[in-house]
């Protein structure tokens, strides 16, 4: 089987290394075959900043529209690694009180392609001093693998009988999400069901689906430190029935308001450097390094993950303060 997702550090091990001491792309995909019904959805190092791609509720959580751009190169110097770009806008509505979201994802590995355009929706409540969203998601994924390009031993495994051609896939969607001014946490599915029957693996005991449930429990909280310096430490567990459960842990410096600096560990997998700058009140650019501590260390100079953010309505004018999440 193949991977359609950014997200394979649950599984490095798997990999065979001594294909990856010869490898080519079509070999390369290949090893991936075994990681195939693991971590399928978008996995980033940014996810602070970038809260659409994992959860729907976060749909118009600002005062203000935000849009984000985000492209991932992972693993790089390996043919065949995980490349995925992604595209999101959202906007609150009604006071605040829903907000609606679009996101487009392109996701590329060996020899598959997986494009997802998707859009959420929240509907928010006051709770506490915050308030909490529930958020759904709805969207079609357009996958493509081309299996012939594969080498492989067994002729007559039915993974492998046929390539994908564009195959047509509804995906749906749950979140929750709390924040205040300061603080959030938010659990999500993003992919609660999909109607995958054109890529689902035919097995001898019928059909088993292609896209597997993802659980994230995230949460992150700002302090102040004094005048020119505030903490954010935050965190992403992640899952999956069939991997290991992994978290994401991270803590960023920002530095009078305008300059972000950060670092994290991924369990089992990288350590990550991160650096954002509020460039104006409504713009923003960041960059991310993962350096593996896994096997691959030895073929993968790291992962580069490069943002650019913009903030734009009234309200954007009136606030002082960089966004904290």
């Amino acid at each position: 089987m193949w991977t359609s997702a950014a997200d394979r550090t649950h599984h490095n091990s798997t990999i065979n290394m001594a294909l990856l001491r010869n490898i080519t792309t079509i070999a390369f995909a290949l090893a991936f075959g075994s990681i195939a019904m693991a971590q399928q959805e978008v996995m980033v190092s940014q996810y602070m900043f970038n809260g659409l791609f994992i959860n729907p509720a976060y749909a118009g959580s600002h005062t203000y529209a935000t849009t984000s751009l985000l492209h991932r190169e992972q693993w790089l110097d390996v043919p065949g690694a995980p490349r995925t770009s992604m595209l999101s806008f959202d906007a609150p509505l009604y006071n605040n009180r829903m907000g609606l979201g679009v996101s487009l994802v392109r996701d590329e590995i060996g020899v598959s392609r997986d494009m997802e355009v998707a859009a959420q929706y929240a509907y928010r409540i006051k709770l506490g001093d915050g308030r909490l969203a529930f958020g759904l998601k709805a969207g079609l994924s357009i996958y493509s693998a081309n299996l012939n390009e594969l080498v492989y031993w067994d002729e007559n495994d039915a993974v492998f009988a046929q390539n994908v051609n564009n195959a047509m896939v509804g995906k749906f969607g749950f979140g929750m999400y709390w924040n205040n001014k300061v603080s959030y946490i938010g659990i999500s599915v993003p992919t609660l069901f999909a109607a995958d029957d054109a890529v689902a693996v035919q097995g001898s005991e019928g059909t088993d689906g292609f896209f597997t449930n993802h659980f994230y429990l995230n949460a992150g909280k700002l302090f102040h430190l004094n005048e020119n310096f505030d903490l954010k430490p935050s965190f992403l567990v992640k899952y999956e029935l069939s991997a290991p459960i992994e978290a994401d842990i991270n803590c960023n410096v920002l530095y009078k308001e305008r300059f972000w600096l950060g670092a994290g560990y991924r369990t089992g997998d990288a350590i990550v450097g991160i650096v954002e700058y509020q460039i104006t009140p409504r713009l923003r650019a960041g960059y991310a390094y993962d350096l593996a501590l896994n096997k691959l260390r030895a073929y993968t100079t790291g992962s580069h993950e490069l943002m650019l953010g913009f903030d734009f309505g009234k309200e954007t004018i009136k606030i002082k303060t960089p966004r904290y999440f």
